[in-house]
Order: C-alpha cells, then sequence, then structure tokens
C-alpha cells in the first residue's frame, strides 16, 4: 500500500496578499491591491498582544458599496474580520479543508512564527491541491 502524498498548505497558498496598518482607507487600501495585484489585506497587529485581522474584497462589497458608505471615509479596521482563525503552514490541506468547512470559512490566513506568510483559500485548494 502507497501512502498519499501530503499537500500541506504552504504547497498551495497564495503569497500575495497585502499588510496595511487598520487606519488606512478603503480608498488608499484599493489602489495598493491594484498595484499589487493582489485581493486579501491582512491588517496588521498594534502590538505584541495584539491579533491580525482581515479584509477580503467581499467585505468592502457588503460593508462599504452596498451600504453606500464613501470609501475615503470608512478604515480597514471598521470592516475587518478580526480575530481571523489562522492555519500553520505545515497543516495538511485535507485537514484544512474540514476546519474551514466546520467554521464556515472560505480563507484563512497562514501564519509561521506569528508572521503572516501567506493566505490559504477554499479555491487554491481544490484547482492546487487536487492534481494527480
Amino acid at each position: 500500500m502507497t501512502k498519499a502524498k501530503i499537500i500541506r498548505a504552504r504547497d498551495v497558498m497564495e503569497p500575495r496578499f497585502v499588510e496595511m496598518n487598520g487606519l488606512i482607507t478603503v480608498t488608499a487600501a484599493i489602489e495598493t491591491l491594484r498595484q499589487q495585484q493582489a485581493n486579501i489585506i491582512i491588517v496588521e497587529r498594534r502590538d505584541a498582544d495584539d491579533v491580525y485581522g482581515m479584509v477580503r474584497l467581499s467585505d468592502i462589497a457588503t460593508k462599504v458599496l452596498a451600504k453606500d458608505r464613501a470609501p475615503s471615509r470608512v478604515n480597514l479596521y471598521e470592516i475587518m474580520v478580526k480575530p481571523v482563525v489562522s492555519v500553520p503552514p505545515c497543516m495538511d490541506i485535507r485537514y484544512c479543508a474540514r476546519l474551514f468547512d466546520r467554521l464556515g470559512l472560505w480563507d484563512a490566513p497562514v501564519i509561521e512564527n506569528e508572521v503572516v506568510v501567506g493566505v490559504l483559500s477554499c479555491d487554491q485548494m481544490v484547482l492546487q491541491g487536487m492534481q494527480s
């Protein structure tokens, strides 16, 4: 019997994300996302005792655009998800998928040594992780 190859979060995570201060406006954040060709914002910790936050494009759509709020007057901290569930880079994506299913997640930061190294999404787990 052959052992199945283990695919880890680090193997399929998206390394392109933008890390920003929570005081940045949505307008400035969108411009940076465009420049960096990313679609996830990790909101920086304020100090060593704080935790990361996260803003997705869908958060901007539902909390700013749909509510007709001016993006130049909304700060990231107002719309971020915090705290976020994170996964370690060594976690098997089968367990990541089960965790996402159980908690209703679509994506999560991959954190190693208290630093965000990437973002794992359901899309990436399926498209990259299920290749034969």
